[in-house]
């Protein structure tokens, strides 16, 4: 284990030494006064940012999106203080934009404690809500990449309301990242009003459009949940985390850590079932590698390993689906 520090400590100083090393070949590009502006400006928040998270890392987050516009009469507002106080009974963080609207009712529902902030300054509609003002587990940013960074990497659960272009920048910023694997897989939820149809009509357009004319595949669409129900939208991700913990790739391999292991009939099925997202080999069930010894609070759990060929995502939650739906073993 001391070793294994070691070379996580190395390994740090080396990816340090590379920015140190680029920082410098901006002098000698002869880069503009504007763009080092730029680079200084994305480090001090990236920095600053993840030392606010480091503390939370164990814990479970849902970033929540919505308008700040949306007025506390409006059904998506109360629907937005339902979850929030529902996923923080169930001891998940709630992160959003941290201004009025819908990122202020879910900060009401959480209460100040269960939630987070990243706000981003702007010269209007865009200072912090009263629940989350002056907390520590609020950030500043002025540049939206950095905080769509953020709130991506930060994130184990995504729940979209009703919203404008930053909400729809949100939500199909997430599903792209999750189509194309540049993001560890994660619930994603278009959460209506009850009865409404925001996010029904947008779900028309992709079924319409998107789908019919072939710019995404039918298995996109497992990669997110509609509906106008906060009990369905609570189970939608508890539900994802009830076998399945987390993923992480180690060499060739994706592995995926569980949290209890499943049977060989289960494991028989999945071969047959999912051979299809294989590049090699089958699914193997096994202890930790070698190479997780860096996280050892997950070295009691069981790991599903396979070959993916890094296509399929929308095959890959399936399949998180179907781990989920497993028996457990007596």
């Amino acid at each position: 284990m001391a070793n294994q520090k070691k070379k996580m400590v190395k390994h740090t100083h080396d990816l340090i030494d590379k920015i140190k090393e680029s920082t410098e070949k901006l002098q000698l590009d002869n880069t503009s006064r504007g763009d080092v502006k730029i680079v200084s400006r994305t480090l001090r928040e990236l920095r600053y940012a993840f030392k606010v998270f480091a503390p939370y890392r164990q814990e479970r987050i849902v970033a929540v999106f919505g308008s700040a516009r949306t007025p506390p009469e409006n059904a998506a507002y109360l629907q937005a203080i339902e979850f929030g106080r529902r996923m923080a009974e169930q001891s998940w963080f709630v992160l959003t934009g941290a201004a009025s609207g819908i990122m202020e009712a879910g900060h009401r529902g959480a209460g100040r404690k269960q939630s987070m902030g990243l706000n981003i300054m702007l010269p209007f509609e865009q200072d912090s809500n009263p629940i989350i003002r002056g907390d520590h587990k609020l950030v500043h940013m002025k540049y939206f990449f950095t905080r769509k960074l953020m709130f991506v990497k930060e994130c184990d659960a995504v729940c979209l309301l009703p919203g404008g272009f930053g909400t729809l920048d949100e939500g199909l910023e997430v599903l792209t990242l999750l189509q194309t694997g540049k993001r560890d897989l994660v619930p994603v939820v278009f959460l209506d009003a009850p009865g409404a149809h925001f996010w029904k009509d947008w779900d028309t357009f992709v079924h319409n459009q998107l789908l019919k004319e072939g710019m995404i595949s039918p298995d996109d669409l497992s990669l997110y949940k509609l509906t106008d129900s906060v009990d369905c939208a609570i189970e939608e991700i508890l539900n994802f985390y009830r076998i399945f913990h987390s993923m992480r790739y180690v060499n060739d391999f994706l592995v995926f850590r569980l949290k209890t292991r499943i049977s060989d009939e289960q494991l028989d099925r999945i071969n047959t079932d999912f051979a299809d997202i294989l590049s090699s080999g089958k699914f193997d069930i096994c202890d930790p590698l070698d190479e997780e010894k860096d996280e050892p609070e997950l070295k009691e759990m069981p790991r599903l390993i396979f070959h993916f060929n890094r296509r399929n995502l929308g095959r890959l939650r399936q399949l998180v689906d179907v781990l989920n739906r497993s028996p457990p073993l007596n």
